[in-house]
């Protein structure tokens, strides 16, 4: 590769660019290909087009960070390079699931589950960008992908341990078949094993930007890296690169990093409980807008550039999470008057009124600094709307107790969710939320000391 068109700190401010757009990208092709060859959290590795399913119910055991235990997960890596494959979903009789489709831009395109087709059983076409092929008949609908890899994060509800026999038999009832003969990769398309490992972020991102094209605007953006050395085919201009290129490389992925880390670092929307949610993280999607997504301004940033640093802290904090209209969390580490919560003292959060949900909510009890669900002998590590014996009082409110140890009054003892010796960080979970926990006319209950 020849000189870079761009000297000194234009150049390194053109990468740090580069670096905070094509963060979301790399991330979750790591993730892919790591969830084929290793894992993913609990779920075994799984090769393209097949389904991988959690086990047992997700404990204090899991040692997974922030794991759900409301839902059981079922994630499947979608290959379409070779054609079209046919997904067939399951009737959950009203039981609320979710399949979140997902390309590899980060981008949630669409929805398959309860808040947005029902529950009813039915087949779903998934189709490559360009597609002009015979669909099938009988099918739900067409499923339009912008990437030829896709993520499909799938969640069903699960009430408890002994509802995880349910939940199999509807696990196994999902299937992916293939709609007509075709190649289909094994692999994702690899980076040149000779660049050096300083390099090897941009060298990702050249080689899988060229392989998984974003929409029109957003290569319009992207033109800007030419001399980056990004937009390059064939062999790749940084197994040898100059030393210019090199620091200007080096030094814009530092600051990227920074500046990723420093907008991960800014509190979310913080609701008078002193509770910190952000149900607009994941509205970078400005393009894509297929079965069960909301294609309104109010789920759009409405500027694109600042939809890039959105999008980068999502896949740093949360990949792969949903739309706030599809579930929405929010967390806290401090009591009413903003000190640390802590094992050492006991605690009451008084819901006057039900969160409006129409699936279920919840509340679950983590440690900190870790986020790991709670080991306790009790064995309650959540409770909510599902949970059986809770006592309200006359008037429809429930007051949730906190402490380590079990409160001697019967009725709190029902509505007790145990705490760890140290400090801790409940959150709160709510599937298919209501308008007024979206826009913020639901006061979340403040944890005060009893």
């Amino acid at each position: 590769m020849g000189e870079p068109n761009g000297q000194g700190e234009d150049l390194v401010a053109l990468a740090a660019e580069a670096y905070v757009y094509g963060y979301p990208l790399v991330v979750d092709l790591l993730t892919v290909e790591r969830s084929m060859q290793e894992g993913f959290g609990p779920l075994a590795p799984t090769p393209f087009n097949h389904f991988a399913h959690a086990g047992p119910w997700a404990g204090p055991d899991a040692h997974a960070v922030s794991v759900d235990n409301d839902t059981a997960h079922s994630i499947a890596q979608l290959d379409l390079s070779g054609g079209p494959i046919q997904l067939r979903v399951p009737d959950t009789d009203g039981a609320y699931y979710v399949l979140q489709f997902v390309d590899a831009w980060t981008n949630n395109f669409a929805y398959v589950g309860r808040r947005a087709t029902g529950t009813g059983a039915g087949d779903w076409l998934i189709v490559p960008p360009g597609w002009s092929g015979r669909e099938p008949s009988g099918l739900r609908g067409v499923i339009d992908a912008p990437t030829s890899v896709v993520s499909v994060v799938g969640r069903n509800v699960l009430d408890g341990p002994d509802d995880m026999t349910r939940v199999r038999a509807l696990q196994e009832q999902y299937t992916i078949t293939y709609l007509e003969p075709g190649t289909h990769r094994t692999g994702l398309p690899a980076p040149d094993p000779d660049v050096p490992a300083e390099l090897r972020f941009f060298e990702q991102l050249r080689v899988w930007m060229a392989d998984f094209p974003p929409a029109a605007d957003d290569c319009a953006y992207q033109d800007r890296f030419q001399p980056l050395g990004l937009l390059e085919e064939g062999p790749s201009p940084y197994v040898c690169a100059d030393s210019a290129l090199v620091r200007a490389l080096t030094e814009g992925m530092t600051q990227g990093r920074e500046r990723v880390e420093a907008a991960v670092a800014r509190p979310s929307t913080v609701t008078g409980g002193g509770w910190e949610m952000d149900p607009h993280l994941f509205d970078y999607n400005l393009d894509h807008f297929g079965v069960g997504t909301i294609d309104s301004p109010e789920w759009k940033i409405a500027d694109r550039e600042v939809s890039y640093l959105v999008r980068a802290v999502a896949a740093h904090v949360a990949l792969w999470g949903s739309h706030g209209y599809e579930a929405v969390c929010a967390h806290t580490s401090h009591d009413a008057d903003g000190n640390p919560l802590s094992g050492a003292h006991s605690y009451v959060m008084r819901f006057e009124q039900p969160p409006p949900v129409e699936a279920f909510w919840s509340v679950t009890m983590y440690d900190a600094p870790d986020h790991h669900p709670v080991a306790h002998p009790a064995g309650r590590h959540s409770l909510g709307d599902r949970s059986p014996g809770l006592v309200r009082g006359a008037d429809g409110s429930l007051t949730v107790h906190i402490s380590k140890e079990p409160p001697t009054d019967p009725a709190a003892a029902a509505n007790w969710l145990p705490a760890p010796d140290g400090e801790f960080r409940p959150v709160l979970k709510f599937r298919m939320p209501g308008r007024a926990i979206i826009d913020g006319s639901y006061e979340l209950p403040a944890i005060e000391l009893s």
